[in-house]
């Protein structure tokens, strides 16, 4: 648990738009908002990395839709009284070098100790933080949820200029002692590699915490180690990518936010198309073995799972569990089990997968295609032996575990990812949002790129209805696109592929046999694309209504329309989701 904030905090404006704070040892400030932050004097843990001051400033993000981050100062080995003016000195310099103002210097060093940390506070404004704040659903996105006791601080103006607020500690990080003790073991494991590298597979019901575990454990292990490799497997709530994704990413820098905050460019990734893999069970662990034998076994790894854990998804997760035969796995459930029962080395071994058999199962199940020779156990291997430790985490935060109460609904999440990515497309300098209708898209020839639906029949006919005001997977196959006419290229099958990012067709040219698409992929891999890939995740609604500067009927949205038209409907507003709270952060337009 996180310590709650002393009386005495001192936060002193240090510049326009800065603010120096002082942290006494074990102090901590839970915040909701947004600003670049630098240690200038001792030591900070921020989500489990400790920031210092040889420590560049990193920029942090604390939205009202994720749990509230804390800052904590770290206590130090306690210098001999004869080297207090030298740290006094030391903490004046740093604070100069960094234009800190005399006043604020004064204030901060009345208060100094040896063992305190002096950290910087920055305003800060990114393309992607403009962009978001630019759709009003998500305009109060960095403002907390509720408002805290009337007693308003000097303090809390001087953190409010530079854009953040001031919490209670019930808002910040629950860390439950079954969560320390894991934490603990695996470090001890990623740092020691006394048995290989650890593979370290994490999973659990929804709503359990697990995104939140996995960006503590790598903040903790960036403590120790240059790089982690991250895998994700959860295609309805990615880390680093879109949604829809399975990835490999190395992670050199620490998450200090949500995902819509850190989009980046995986290693490796393949586009799957849906948020769940229900309806194509196969091509999915196709997919997943595919991007994990891109993994070199360097560096520690840290696998990221669905919260589908009941009937055929826990059944799938022992298939998953097989194939990547993980050293440790991290099992996130209440107390009762009733989620999921234990995942033993026992477990795994015996009971049968959706896709593979337990050591005393008679009969595999039978896959519609090929066989699942290469998901078995390697000729020779002993699989009597435990194949994992596993660790027991229960998370102890309220409405854990608890279906349908999560803070905010996982689509609008899933929309704020995909927005985070589209904010790439924003100019670096600051100023005015570019609505993505004035950006310039590029030019594609039907017959340079191949083109695919995944998850639903399209007849060839109606396929440019289908691709048009649609989001893509910008991909690349092995093999070269060959078309005798001006295209378009279809492709009869889902192809498991790299895919190189993501982009927006907004228009298709019928007349002169081009696609006109809008996307943040540097021209360097553009060139390397051949293959659109379409899949059922769709453009947030708010990209769509919320076009600027259009007079008349705004494109791609019409009203006039028979909803009486079999298999029509009208978007469905998640209102259900939403009710408990009092903001609705609903990146959806009816």
């Amino acid at each position: 648990m996180v310590p709650p904030a002393e009386p005495g905090l001192v936060a002193v404006e240090a510049a326009e738009g800065t603010a120096v704070l002082l942290l006494e040892p074990r102090q901590a400030l839970t915040f909701t908002g947004k600003c670049r932050l630098r240690c200038l004097y001792g030591a900070v843990r921020l989500l489990g990395f400790a920031v210092a001051s040889h420590h560049p400033g990193l920029p942090v993000f604390s939205p009202a839709t994720h749990c509230a981050l804390s800052l904590e100062a770290l206590p130090g080995a306690r210098p001999p009284a004869a080297a207090l003016r030298q740290l006094r000195a030391a903490a004046r310099a740093a604070m100069r070098s960094h234009r800190v103002r005399r006043p604020a210097r004064v204030k901060v060093m009345a208060r100094f100790s040896p063992d305190c940390a002096v950290v910087l506070l920055e305003h800060l404004d990114t393309p992607v933080t403009r962009f978001l704040l630019s759709h009003p659903p998500l305009s109060r996105l960095f403002e907390p949820q509720k408002k805290e006791e009337p007693n308003f601080r000097p303090e809390d103006a001087v953190l409010a200029s530079v854009g953040i607020v001031k919490c209670s500690p019930d808002c910040g990080l629950l860390v439950s002692e079954s969560m320390c003790l894991a934490l603990e073991e695996l470090i001890q494991a990623c740092c020691a590699e006394d048995e290989g590298i650890p593979v370290v597979l994490v999973c659990g019901p929804k709503n359990t915490g697990k995104s939140t575990f996995n960006r503590y454990l790598i903040n903790l292990l960036l403590n120790h180690l240059p790089v982690v490799e991250y895998m994700e497997c959860d295609i309805g709530q990615t880390e680093f990518t879109p949604p829809g994704c399975v990835s490999l990413s190395s992670v050199t820098e620490p998450v200090l936010g949500p995902p819509f905050t850190h989009q980046q460019m995986p290693s490796k990734m393949v586009y799957y198309g849906q948020t769940s893999c229900e309806q194509d069970t196969e091509r999915y662990l196709d997919v997943v073995k595919y991007v994990f034998s891109y993994y070199k076994k360097e560096v520690p790894l840290v696998i990221n799972t669905m919260g589908w854990v009941k009937g055929e998804g826990l059944l799938l997760l022992i298939d998953i569990i097989r194939l990547l035969s993980p050293s440790h796995i991290v099992q996130m459930d209440m107390c009762d089990w009733k989620a999921m029962p234990p995942l033993t080395p026992e477990h795994i071994h015996f009971s049968a997968g959706l896709h593979t058999k337990g050591k005393q199962q008679s009969k595999c199940k039978q896959l519609g295609v090929g066989s699942m020779e290469s998901w078995q156990y390697p000729e020779g291997e002993d699989v009597s032996a435990p194949q994992h430790k596993l660790l027991y985490v229960h998370p102890e935060f309220p409405r854990a575990g608890v279906a349908g109460e999560a803070r905010v609904h996982s689509g609008i999440l899933r929309d704020m990812s995909i927005l985070g990515y589209l904010g790439q497309l924003q100019s670096p300098d600051i100023g005015a949002v570019l609505p993505l209708h004035s950006l310039v898209p590029y030019q594609v020839p039907f017959n340079a790129v191949a083109l695919r639906v995944i998850h639903t029949d399209v007849a060839p006919s109606n396929i440019m209805y289908a691709v048009n005001a649609s989001w893509v997977g910008l991909c690349c196959i092995p093999e070269e696109v060959r078309c005798q006419t001006e295209g378009p290229v279809l492709l009869t099958q889902t192809p498991v592929c790299d895919c190189l990012g993501f982009g927006i067709v907004r228009g298709v040219d019928m007349e002169k046999k081009l696609y006109h698409i809008l996307t943040p992929v540097p021209p360097v891999n553009l060139r390397l694309v051949n293959c659109l890939l379409l899949g059922n995740i769709s453009i947030p609604n708010c990209v769509l209504v919320g076009q600027q500067g259009i007079e008349g009927e705004i494109p791609y949205v019409t009203s006039d329309y028979n909803y009486s038209i079999m298999g029509s409907g009208k978007l469905r507003k998640k209102k259900q989701h939403l009710k408990r709270r009092q903001f609705p952060f609903e990146c959806d337009y009816t």
